[in-house]
């Protein structure tokens, strides 16, 4: 469905914007503080770094619970997903502050991610499902930029911290704080329209789907190559940004304040590739995005991890010009990815993709942080371990380039392909008038 109501449609996508925006940068925040914290949670509970590898690889199996509330939003709908997590992960973030021992503080870290899992997969494809098309890869940016955002605030606020004398468990007060934005999001979100018809009168019964749809012959390339990229991204990802801050104040010897300092401006560079993946992905399409600054992403953070020349004068200076490179990058394949993701798949089906996405994305980062643990030893150090992970992501963007169908200007129902789903499961399917009215396309 597209909204294309000038009147009423360009005030509610603002609205819809704004509350996603708010939320993400919540969302962005809650979910980096255990990678921030990592030096001073392992000391905190005695953890050699094998044993800091094996407590994120239980954290990761927050997946699961993120696919099951995903499979919900598609059945129940975005908001309710959204709202109840905004609820419950406040909570769950006091008994995570409160956790004497490192098994109780990775259960409140698994219940934390699988709330916001589900709820950033009901978020990003509640953009695609209101937004126009000539607005979706904008929303996607904005989305992701704010996710950005959030996701550097840990950083200064650590050595912050540290310099007071204060206790990592502080970092977990804005995530409890949370509770405060229950009630503008849930003034600024709808019911995505789209679900609200798919769910309504005689759909649900009609048009039922399982978690296995995705898998039917018309969605099956789309559906394989994505849950692919996925693992692969996963593995990259999970060793380069997972172990980066841990890398920077405890192998290379960064003081706190100098390592927080190189990550967010880092990142804060890394933001420009937020428009600019929405302007290439509606310029040159998402395909394109995703395979070339895709791949390209990784070379920053080999270059990082490598470290610089040893006739080079200015380390610092490397460091931080890998670690732009690479949040660029990675920032413009996002928009990408998230945009593509979000297309390829009918309404029933779009969250329940993401949250495929994810339970890919947590076994995998399970695999990645045990063989991480387990080749340590024999690889000699952890650093040699993390840049052999990272040339993963290079494969992820030619596969992705190679196999997944482009759907830069066309409806959700085109690049669905709405319309033939609708013909095989024997229901029609429902396009939107430019005066926001429904009507029958098959």
């Amino acid at each position: 469905m597209e909204h294309t109501d000038q009147s009423s449609g360009g005030s509610q996508g603002t609205g819809i914007i704004a509350a996603i925006v708010l939320l993400q940068i919540y969302q962005g925040y809650a979910l980096s503080i255990a990678g921030v914290a990592s030096p001073w949670i392992a000391a905190s509970f005695h953890l050699d770094q094998a044993s800091l590898a094996r407590l994120f690889a239980w954290m990761s199996t927050s997946a699961v619970g993120s696919l099951m509330l995903a499979r919900m939003a598609d059945r129940v709908g975005r908001r309710k997903i959204i709202l109840t997590s905004l609820i419950l992960v406040p909570l769950l973030s006091a008994g995570a502050a409160l956790a004497p021992r490192p098994a109780l503080f990775a259960l409140f870290e698994i219940l934390i991610s699988a709330m916001l899992g589900g709820s950033v997969s009901s978020a990003i494809v509640l953009l695609a499902e209101e937004l126009p098309v000539n607005r979706r890869a904008r929303g996607q940016a904005a989305a992701a930029f704010a996710s950005a955002v959030g996701g550097v605030l840990p950083y200064p606020l650590a050595p912050a911290l540290i310099g007071w004398g204060l206790s990592w468990r502080w970092m977990l007060i804005p995530s409890i704080a949370g509770l405060g934005l229950i009630p503008p999001i849930s003034r600024l979100l709808p019911e995505p329209a789209i679900w609200a018809r798919t769910a309504s009168k005689k759909a649900v019964s009609r048009t039922k789907t399982s978690f296995y749809d995705i898998f039917h012959p018309l969605y099956r390339r789309r559906s394989v190559t994505l849950l692919v990229c996925a693992a692969l991204d996963t593995m990259a990802g999970t060793a380069v940004n997972g172990w980066l801050y841990f890398e920077a104040v405890s192998i290379i010897g960064l003081f706190p304040a100098r390592a927080s300092m190189l990550v967010m401006i880092g990142m804060g560079v890394g933001m420009l590739g937020f428009p600019a993946g929405a302007w290439t992905s509606e310029r040159f399409g998402r395909v394109p995005t995703v395979a070339y600054f895709g791949g390209a992403a990784w070379l920053g953070a080999l270059a990082f991890y490598h470290g610089p020349p040893a006739s080079f004068a200015f380390p610092t200076l490397w460091l931080l010009a890998g670690y732009c490179w690479f949040k660029v990058a990675s920032s413009i394949m996002t928009v990408g990815a998230n945009s593509a993701a979000t297309e390829l798949l009918p309404a029933p089906l779009r969250t329940t993709m993401v949250g495929w996405q994810m339970i890919t994305g947590a076994v995998f980062s399970i695999l990645a942080q045990i063989l991480i643990a387990a080749l340590i030893g024999p690889m000699r150090g952890l650093t040699n371990v993390i840049k052999n992970f990272a040339l993963l992501g290079i494969p992820s963007a030619i596969i992705f380039g190679l196999f997944i169908d482009e759907t830069r200007g066309l409806s959700l129902e085109e690049a669905a392909r709405e319309d033939q789903w609708a013909a095989l499961r024997g229901v029609k399917a429902f396009s939107e008038t430019s005066d926001g009215a429904s009507q029958s396309i098959c």
